[in-house]
């Protein structure tokens, strides 16, 4: 359905605001109402930091699937990898001109402090005894600047910095994996993350982790606009393209990978299996990059995807790879990568009704609207199963078939419900989209979004490859992987300490699984949608 034939759709303020409710803080607060239960290398180089490492930077030997994860995750973590002082919103922040690199490469770090000096930390995030992060490398003391001011391209409203770079990061010596850099301004004045994928060369034989920075940008509003709105707070001043040349302004910096991601990679890390690391910008540049790939894990907000991005995870599916999608709203938005001053695909379009205006559509490109929409309408369900259906909701999670291999070891019975585990998105199986048989209902939700009566599915397919594909249906999957206690402290939604160990549970068997091959020729999808929905 064409989102912007539906009331209140899921664009501009509300969705802005909707950031605020999915992830439980007040980043947006005083946006107004929500609207939106929706149906269905450049510049000068500074100096190159080769620096000292920890003393225990050797990389350890690969094993049978590539990088050794249990072997990493063997070593002493940090816990005081945290921003604990970020200080006055200008006093340090930075970006790095590189999304990902391969193991030994550089990138350009652009910093702007208002300090004398500061330093750089380059924390592997993991699982690592339960610290979540090991110090891979410190820099010496830098010279800090005050950047100039950003611009505002008058066409799209796209935030430029044009900051000249402020160093040169060398990464020999630091692991595959996902790394936040910790700016630490001199005397305390303030911290702040800049987030960098070491990205692995071949993914054969190991499960993916695909960090959606694609997703991540669009929701940053570092300079006043992102793809939802701009100063105003109004969508028709909202960004037509964003660039990963700014700083992220969400959670120091760490855009949106400390809510929606790393819960999963401490999981993922901890069990040991064998591990891959890509970005969302890597899997649509490099075709071949998921070939022979066990698993691809899309987590907790992976919304925003190019066409070469959804038909290279659609060949790895059709190839025997199992596709975890562990977020909802997957797959919705449709974008073109373009270049920036800095480099190859480091600019994210994104017009979604505004689409006619694209001079890359007048060209020829597919429209950037959201895939079920026209012109060039393709539902993400073919893919994923699932279809998006609303928001916002919080609502418990009820379990519909309990005797699937995924809930083995939970305990649960059918009709069990989990509080506060569906929000703030929801998927479900709709079968008047395209949908692939056979597919399993685990979890069949009641909600009620907006006053409209509906479902949130969990589900399960799999296809002619092996291949099996899972879908939670609900953005706080990932997020519940963390909850504990009772959920009385209002932390991570109100979800408790049982919604934790379903989710952790459950996504073990799933890794596990994933992670030995292609799942269907063990695990087959048994159809029950009729059983579900009394429908075809």
């Amino acid at each position: 359905m064409d989102q912007e034939q539906i009331p209140g759709g899921p664009e501009g303020t509300g969705r802005r605001r909707f950031l605020a409710i999915a992830t439980g803080t007040a980043t947006a607060a005083g946006l107004g109402s929500v609207a939106g239960c929706a149906s269905g290398g450049g510049g000068a180089s500074g100096a190159t930091l080769r620096g000292k490492g920890t003393g225990k930077e050797s990389t350890p030997q690969p094993g049978p699937g590539g990088f050794d994860v249990k072997a990493e995750n063997a070593r002493p973590g940090n816990a005081d990898w945290h921003v604990t002082k970020a200080g006055p919103a200008r006093a340090i922040e930075g970006f790095a001109d590189r999304v990902s690199v391969l193991p030994g490469e550089s990138f350009g770090l652009h910093v702007s402090t208002t300090a004398p000096r500061f330093t750089v930390s380059a924390y592997r995030m993991g699982w690592y005894g339960g610290a979540r992060a090991r110090l891979v490398w410190r820099s010496e003391a830098l010279p800090g600047v005050r950047q100039p001011e950003h611009t505002v391209e008058s066409g799209t409203r796209m935030v430029r910095t044009r900051w000249p770079r402020t160093a040169t990061v060398d990464t020999k010596g630091w692991p595959e994996g996902c790394y936040l850099l910790r700016l630490d301004a001199q005397g305390g004045e303030g911290q702040r993350f800049v987030p960098v994928t070491v990205r692995s060369a071949a993914a054969a034989g190991r499960t993916v982790i695909v960090n959606a920075v694609a997703t991540w940008q669009a929701y940053n509003r570092w300079g006043g606009y992102g793809s939802y709105d701009g100063p105003s707070g109004g969508y028709a001043s909202r960004s037509l393209s964003v660039t990963f040349d700014r700083p992220y302004d969400y959670d120091d910096g760490a855009g949106l990978f400390l809510v929606y991601e790393a819960p999963l990679i401490a999981l993922a890390e901890r069990l040991g299996i064998p591990l891959a690391y890509a970005t969302t910008t890597d899997v649509a540049r490099e075709r071949r990059l998921l070939e022979g790939a066990a698993a691809v894990l899309s987590l907790g907000h992976d919304e925003y995807w190019s066409p070469e991005q959804r038909a290279h995870v659609t060949a790895a599916r059709d190839a025997g790879s199992n596709i975890a999608i562990l977020g909802a709203n997957c797959c919705f938005r449709r974008i073109r990568l373009e270049p920036s001053e800095l480099g190859p695909d480091r600019t994210v379009v994104c017009y979604k009704s505004s689409y006619e205006q694209d001079p890359g559509f007048k060209r020829g490109h597919p429209a950037t609207v959201d895939f079920r929409s026209a012109p060039g309408a393709d539902p993400e369900s073919s893919l994923l199963g699932v279809i998006y259906d609303g928001y916002p909701v919080d609502a418990p999670y009820v379990v519909a078939n309990p005797d699937h291999w995924l809930f083995e070891g939970t305990g649960v019975k059918a009709g069990e419900g989990f509080a506060h585990l569906v929000g703030v998105e929801y998927d479900k199986v709709d079968t008047g989209f395209p949908t692939p048989r056979p597919i399993e209902i685990l979890a069949h939700s009641p909600v009620v979004c907006e006053g409209r009566p509906s479902h949130q599915d969990t589900a399960y397919y799999t296809v002619p490859s092996g291949a099996g594909v899972f879908a939670t249906g609900t953005m706080r999957w990932v997020e519940a992987l963390d909850a504990g206690g009772d959920g009385r402290n209002g932390a991570n939604h109100g979800l408790d300490a049982r919604a934790g160990a379903l989710t952790t549970r459950v996504t073990e068997n799933l890794l596990r699984a994933f992670a030995a091959g292609p799942a269907g020729r063990t695990h087959p999808a048994r159809d029950n949608v009729k059983a579900v929905y009394g429908g075809s």
